[in-house]
Order: structure tokens, then sequence, then C-alpha cells
């Protein structure tokens, strides 16, 4: 296979200001992952461990494989909400007993782990990636339910997590839930939608009502052991499968559950790149608008940097072909810009070679959209943009993608944004996400509002359009930004760039778990 060669000069200014660029985002990425592992603060996480309990990133990391990996999903979604920054909760991919498995942990010291609107996306969202990749679904429970006083935006979306329990269980993909404290309310239903349920001698609590809410609807006394203590459901109830004697017993338990299962799967392997994966820091220009080859970021991650490029010289604008990752075949389908008819062409044609082959596809965005414009309407841009979409709809292969640069408009679409239920999403620091770039909305709302002044007869205000266009530009590039899309769950996280490889390593090891079926076609496009 051909091995891709770079003409970067990291030693360019462009180069050094991408990079500096892309640091400063990571820089406060960081710093609000620190926010967002610090949980509670470090009074509540001491408070925590004077109970005997254990944080839950330390819960965590004694369920996976020393050696493993983990890939750790939407670390700081709720990103400027109220919400508790990640949303209460860990979720990754990781390895248990060298299985593959989707880990989803509540955060006892924010809010008792209560739930709160991000909480309930961020569940749903590992719960559909567990499903997609039939990864099993272990729960670190300790839930108070619903954070009562944002109840109207998490009450009917989350029901949808126990429809979601039941039809994994369903769908043969196991479900465990180890229970460390207070499980109520809705919360009860996790353990008892569960498969297998392991719960902590003296420090689970599971039931449906806690003793105030019995005491105000039926005036009954209880205390909490009696109602729904581990003893009263292992002996009394039967919701307890194991009885563990504290916490590192329920861990030791539920990694044995998982050892049980049957396709343990060992970790990927592969020839490294050929050039530095540091490098990656600073492919990607400061300037969005900048071009760059997304070659150079492929030869930067993919095995060995080799890479067999399909229809090279036609649709350029739109990379093709096939390489492998950790040594597991990927092919590939990756942006330099904007998308003609041909690039249109191209992507649905090597979209459906992919199929037949069962090779799992990567979508690497660098794209601001379909080209527009009166000569590509009369050659059937449209037509060709909605046969690539549906291609890129209706591919049963897995997909992943990974936003590197810009994702605008009905580009992101074409391109398997998570509308198009890719397996898993990543991002860069360098991403932008939006219908289009701040300065062409500003421009076009601008257009709009001149041309409804002309057709009243009035006069246009020139110092307060320049205003208006400033700080829509101004808005929709906050809006576009990095942190403002991963904290609203558009992406499964931002990741650190020279990370690229082990991520999308993990990811895509994930995702090859199971046998995909292809299918015999796809909806009906246009030629």
């Amino acid at each position: 296979m051909p091995v891709l060669t770079s003409a970067l000069d990291v030693r360019s200014e462009g180069y050094l200001a991408a990079r500096e660029a892309a640091q400063a985002v990571l820089d406060a990425h960081a710093e609000q992952l620190q926010v967002a592992a610090a949980g509670g603060g470090a009074k509540a996480q001491e408070r925590l461990r004077s109970r005997g309990k254990l944080p839950v990133r330390d819960r965590v990391a004694l369920l996976l494989d020393r050696a493993g990996a983990f890939l750790e999903l939407s670390p700081i979604a709720g990103w400027g909400s109220d919400d508790p920054l990640g949303g209460g909760m860990v979720t990754g991919i990781g390895q248990v007993r060298g299985r593959w498995v989707m880990v989803v942990a509540n955060d006892p010291t924010q809010r008792g782990g209560s739930l709160s609107p991000t909480s309930v996306a961020k569940t749903l969202r590992a719960m559909e990636v567990a499903r997609s990749n039939r990864l099993p679904v272990v729960l670190l429970v300790e839930s108070g339910g619903a954070d009562l006083p944002k109840q109207a935006d998490i009450f009917v979306p989350g029901g949808e997590q126990f429809r979601r329990l039941a039809q994994l269980s369903r769908a043969g993909i196991p479900t465990i839930a180890a229970v460390f404290g207070s499980s109520t309310a809705g919360g009860a239903y996790l353990p008892g939608m569960s498969d297998y349920t392991v719960l902590v001698k003296e420090r689970a609590q599971v039931f449906l009502g806690g003793p105030p809410l019995v005491k105000m609807a039926i005036d009954e006394d209880v205390d909490e052991e009696t109602l729904g203590g581990a003893d009263m459901h292992a002996r009394v109830s039967g919701l307890a499968d194991y009885l563990a004697l504290d916490e590192a017993d329920a861990i030791r338990l539920t990694r044995e559950i998982v050892g049980r299962l049957s396709d343990a799967r060992r970790a990927p392997g592969g020839p490294p790149p050929a050039y530095d994966p540091d490098e990656l820091l600073g492919v990607v220009p400061a300037d969005i608008r900048v071009p760059f080859d997304m070659r150079e970021v492929l030869a930067r991650f993919v095995d060995g940097s080799e890479f067999e490029e399909f229809k090279g010289p036609y649709g350029s604008n739109l990379v093709c072909g096939w390489t492998s990752l950790h040594g597991m075949p990927l092919a590939v389908l990756a942006n330099n810009g904007v998308l003609f008819n041909e690039e249109s062409q191209k992507g649905a044609q090597f979209i459906q070679l992919v199929e037949r082959q069962g090779i799992p596809l990567l979508f690497c965005q660098n794209i601001t959209g379909f080209m527009i414009g009166s000569e590509r309407e009369k050659r059937g841009i449209i037509k060709d943009g909605a046969k690539l979409i549906n291609a890129v709809s209706n591919v049963d292969v897995p997909k992943l993608t990974l936003m590197v640069g810009a994702s605008y408009g009905a580009g992101n679409y074409a391109m398997a944004g998570k509308a198009y239920e890719p397996r898993l999403v990543l991002s860069w620091p360098s991403h932008r996400i939006a219908v289009m770039g701040g300065r062409q909305l500003a421009g076009v709302m601008s257009i709009v509002r001149r041309r409804s002044a002309e057709s009243r007869g009035e006069p246009y205000d020139e110092a307060v359009d320049a205003a208006v266009r400033a700080a829509t530009e101004r808005q929709i590039e906050e809006e576009s930004s990095p942190l403002y899309a991963t904290g609203r769950l558009w992406d499964d996280g931002m990741i650190d760039p020279r990370m690229t490889r082990n991520a999308l390593g993990v990811a895509l090891s994930a995702a090859t778990q199971t046998e995909t079926v292809p299918s015999p076609d796809f909806g009906v496009w246009r030629h």
C-alpha cells in the first residue's frame, strides 16, 4: 500500500500559530476537565471517603483492566448551563476482563448523584453507543433520582433510559448494575431493569420512595434499611443478585460477571504512523478559512501512514481510500473543503464499495457545505448531494466521525454528523460547527434586512446594520466553538489531536465486536 508523503513545514509561521491556537483551546478544555473531575469539590470528596465510599473515578478505575484503555465520553457535557459540569456522571468505553464495555457511573458528590437534563441526555447517548456497538453496559449507581427543581425537563425524557435498558436486554446485550448508595425513585429502576445486580451491604438502598415520601403517602414510619436496604433486597425482595461486603467487593463481583460473558476482545495492535503524531496539534490552521490537506492528518494516525487512495484526481476536495488502524481495516472519507458534484458522486460510489466489503467507515470533517450558485444548480448539485446523503444514511457498516475543522451546513449531514447515527463522534479543539460561518450568516441576514427595508420604501441605517452584523457574527462564533458544541453533546467528547490514534482505536475496536450484515441496496437516488 502506498505511504503518504508530507509537505508540512513544522517551522512555518502558520503552523506555529495554529499549534498555539489549538493549545489555547486545549488548555481551556483541560481546566473544564479538572472542574468536572473534581465533582462536588474536595470537601465533598473527603466526606464521601469518610463514609467508606470511593469517588466515582476511583470506582471506574477499579472496574477497568489496569492495562486497558478508557475513552471517556462527553466529559464536559452541560458546559455553559447551570447543570453540574459533566452531568454529574462519568460515561465511557473501557476494557473489563479483556472485553469492551460501556461504563455509566453516577457521581454522588454532585447533588447526591441526582439527575439533571444533561445527565439524562448523556446517559441516553451512552446507551445508544452501547446498542449500536453491542457493548455490555456496566452501571455504577448512586443516584437520588431526578433533581426535583428541574423535574419538568427530566421526567418525560428520563423514562427512555429504562426502555433502553429493557431493549438492550432483549437484544442480548448484557446490562449490569452495581449499587453503592441510594438509588431512589427513577434511579431504582436502573438495577430493577438490569440483567445483573450487585448491591453493597449496609450502603446500597433501593426504593421507589424514601422514608419521607412513604410517610407522606401512606403514613408509614420506616427506616431506610428496612425499606430498601441491600440485605433486605438480597434476602427478601430478590432484587439483589449479589450482596457485596464493600465497594471493592462489588467491583470484584462486577468484573467476574463481565468475565463470564462470551466473546471477550483483545486490545488492538498495529504499526505506528511514519510521522510524529505530536505534529497533529498544529496541522489545522488557527483561521478555519485557511485550507489544509487532510492527508497530513491521516498520515499521523493511521498504521504506517499507509493509504490507498480511491479516484484521487477526481473530486479532489473529498479524499477517499483504504487504510488500517491498530491492525483493523478502515475506509476513510475526508474533506479538503466544499463538496462539488464530483465529490458527491465519488463519495456515494465509494460508500457502495465499502458496504459490499463490510469495512468500517471513518468520516474526517473539514467541510463548509455543498457548492452553491447557478452553474452548480444547473449541474444538479441537489441531486448529487442527495445521492451522497442517501448513501451515508443507509450504509450498514460501522461509522465513526472525527470533526477536525469546519462542519457547516448540509456538509455536516453528508459527512455523517451526529444526526446520521455514527457509532461515535469525536472532535478536535480546531473544530467549528454551525449552519454556516459567522461572517456569512451575518451577511445573509443583513441582505435580507436591507431588501425588506427597500421593499417598504424605508431608508436603511448603515450604522445600525454594521452593529447588528458584528453582534451576530460574535454570537455565531461563540455558538460554533468546540467547547459550546461538546457542552451540548453535539459530539461525544473533544480530544487532544495527539491522542487521535488511540481514541479512534478504542472506538473502532468496540464498533467491530459484532459482524455487520450488509444491506442489499440503498434507497432510490437520481443518476
